[in-house]
């Protein structure tokens, strides 16, 4: 059998193994639906692990965690109050609202087709993929705003040259949350790592300093690296799965006089925008900045990011449609956010049920026992060297199907990992890059993701029966690489005895 023959049997198989689990995970109820039979899921097993005694300790604090039953009279109400309380104040929610509204009004005036048009007339056609990658990887600047404008807007891009637009949403999806500790600048998640990092180590040596960028150097070339892997998962097998699109494309007709004038006045007050904010955040003073530390990471403008987006949106859509005569009075501009809006009404309805299903969890304490009982079975296996970081990065992945947030994770491996580490010998920056490389992998494929229920809605857009199976399906490839991929990279890193950061060397 020579090498052609083999490579088309395993590209055969890959192919009938992923649209099996389409086949099987699309027949799974609407996502609404599922997420209410998990909320129910969560309310049961949390009576049965509760009446089981099933306890943990918390490594951090000393605090013994137990499982909180909800099917009892302070679980019922505790469901009862806290149903409107968890749909109003799940992340997702007002972060895609507000943010729609500013996109709409993009949208609604034209200015969203008229750069989609203007990229198919002078964007290198092979630089597509890698593109909207780099672009999802430089998006967790801007915390969760690459979900929400990114995610749509790699879907819009690939259909207008013609490609599959879920292609397009997956490489988005796969740079934005696949890649998500992967970037080449500071990020607002960095110094909140670090400083539970700095925590932990300090049981070891109180003299110890981490700072934000312990893991630079390694996330710099793990962002190079997962550019060049997404990019081969969605041109060798991504969109070759999905055929070609049927939907149509944007023509690439050349812009009009007035389309072009309107993108310039656009452009100029997206330099403006831009100008303010830049007034607002550089100097160290800055109105934008944090009041008391001066910071920029921590501060009022990364903490309302999603703001910033809404006028970069709204104000260049403004000013297109106002010189092309797409926005004439207020009403138009109304007119066009509504629109937006009445596009996620599916959305809306399946965050209801999404939002009870994320809080239930948190509420019967079951994702941080799961965190700290497998944090804990870890240490007690006893890997040392390189086998041990696999495996630490196998159970990071692991826990973070089931427990979303990268810092609440942390809070709670930390103590264990970085001391039992640098007693090993190694430096906390490693023991933080392989953490980050778990917790990163996973995003994609699972439900307990907050977005995910967002990107479900983005996919339908293209394939009113696309489902969770469909979409595990289709991010998956990307899921199996980047852990490879990555996981290789930490090795060599290892062997070779680089420093994740500065001030961080691979030996403590």
């Amino acid at each position: 059998m020579n090498n052609k023959t083999i490579t088309t049997f395993f590209n055969g198989l890959a192919v009938r193994s992923l649209n099996q689990i389409e086949r099987i995970g699309n027949k799974l109820p609407h996502p609404a639906t599922l997420f209410a039979l998990f909320a129910v899921l969560v309310v049961v097993l949390s009576d049965i692990i509760t009446r089981l005694g099933v306890s943990a300790v918390h490594p951090g604090t000393g605090e013994t965690i137990l499982p909180v039953s909800l099917l009892n009279a302070h679980g019922f109400r505790y469901m009862y109050m806290e149903a409107t309380k968890n749909f109003v104040h799940f992340p997702p929610l007002g972060i895609v609202l507000v943010a729609t509204l500013g996109i709409g009004l993009a949208d609604g005036s034209g200015l969203l087709n008229a750069l989609l048009k203007q990229l198919v007339l002078t964007a290198p056609r092979r630089l597509v993929t890698a593109t909207v990658i780099l672009a999802g990887i430089l998006s967790h600047l801007a915390s969760a705003a690459g979900y929400v404008v990114l995610i749509p807007l790699g879907a819009l891009i690939f259909a207008a040259f013609g490609r599959h637009p879920l292609a397009g949403l997956a490489a988005a999806f796969a740079g934005v949350s696949g890649g998500y500790s992967a970037n080449f600048f500071i990020g607002a998640i960095d110094p909140i790592l670090s400083g539970l990092t700095q925590s932990a180590a300090e049981f070891v040596d109180g003299s110890i300093q981490i700072n934000p960028a312990v893991n630079f150097y390694f996330m710099c070339v793990s962002a190079i690296l997962l550019i060049l892997a997404g990019t081969w998962v969605t041109e060798k097998i991504v969109e070759p799965r999905l055929g070609s699109y049927k939907g149509g494309a944007d023509t690439a007709e050349p812009l009009s006089k007035i389309e072009k004038r309107g993108l310039i006045w656009a452009g100029v007050s997206v330099v403006i925008v831009i100008g303010f904010l830049l007034l607002f955040t550089i100097p160290s003073n800055g109105l934008l900045r944090d009041p008391e530390s001066g910071s920029l990471i921590d501060s009022p403008f990364m903490s309302g990011i999603i703001t910033a987006v809404l006028i970069l949106f709204f104000i260049p859509g403004l000013v297109y449609g106002v010189v092309t005569g797409s926005v004439r009075n207020d009403k138009d501009v109304v007119k066009h956010m509504s629109s937006s809006i009445k596009g996620l009404a599916g959305y809306i309805v399946l965050v209801f049920f999404a939002a009870q299903f994320v809080y239930f969890f948190k509420e019967s304490n079951m994702g941080v026992l799961l965190a700290i009982r497998g944090a804990e079975w870890l240490k007690a296996v006893g890997f040392t060297g390189i086998s041990l970081f696999i495996a630490f990065v196998l159970v990071s992945a692991f826990i973070n199907l089931f427990m979303g947030s990268a810092s609440a994770k942390w809070a709670i491996m930390a103590p264990i990992f970085v001391p039992m580490f640098m007693l090993l010998g190694y430096h906390p920056g490693i023991t933080q890059a392989a953490f980050r490389i778990g917790d990163s992998v996973t995003n994609i494929i699972t439900p307990m993701m907050s977005f995910f229920a967002l990107i479900v809605a983005f996919a339908q857009k293209y394939d009113e029966k696309a489902g969770i199976g469909t979409l595990v399906a289709m991010m998956l490839p990307y899921s199996v690489v980047f852990f490879i991929m990555w996981t290789i990279l930490l090795m060599v890193w290892m062997l070779l005895g680089l420093p994740t950061g500065p001030g961080a060397p691979l030996i403590f």
